[in-house]
């Protein structure tokens, strides 16, 4: 009889390797995508930010300012808020990007 471990292995390995749906890792937490229109240049606080859209998923510096990020990353699609803060806590500039259909229009 024949060995038929090697082509049990190969056969296993393939069935591994594809990529399973359901099973696509996600980064980042949802947020209230609707609210990213009430965001006002010079006028928004951190705090009122915090309101809106909780605890940033990710915090930083750029340019020598704090940024917070709020995403939901997927491999499929992709939605991401970054909002820049000046030295009083006031939204100095924000970002927002998405491959979702439903955003297309925000």
């Amino acid at each position: 009889m024949r060995n038929l471990k090697p082509l049990t292995t190969l056969i296993l390995f393939a069935i591994l390797s594809l990529p399973v749906t359901g099973c696509m890792p996600t980064m980042g937490q949802p947020f209230p995508v609707k609210q990213v229109r009430q965001i006002e240049l010079e006028k928004t606080t951190m705090a009122q930010i915090r309101q809106m859209f909780g605890d940033p998923w990710r915090t930083g510096l750029e340019d020598g300012f704090r940024t917070w990020t709020y995403g939901e990353y997927s491999m499929k699609m992709t939605r991401d808020l970054v909002i820049r803060f000046d030295k009083q806590n006031v939204v100095k500039s924000y970002s927002f990007s998405s491959s979702y259909p439903e955003d297309k229009n925000l």
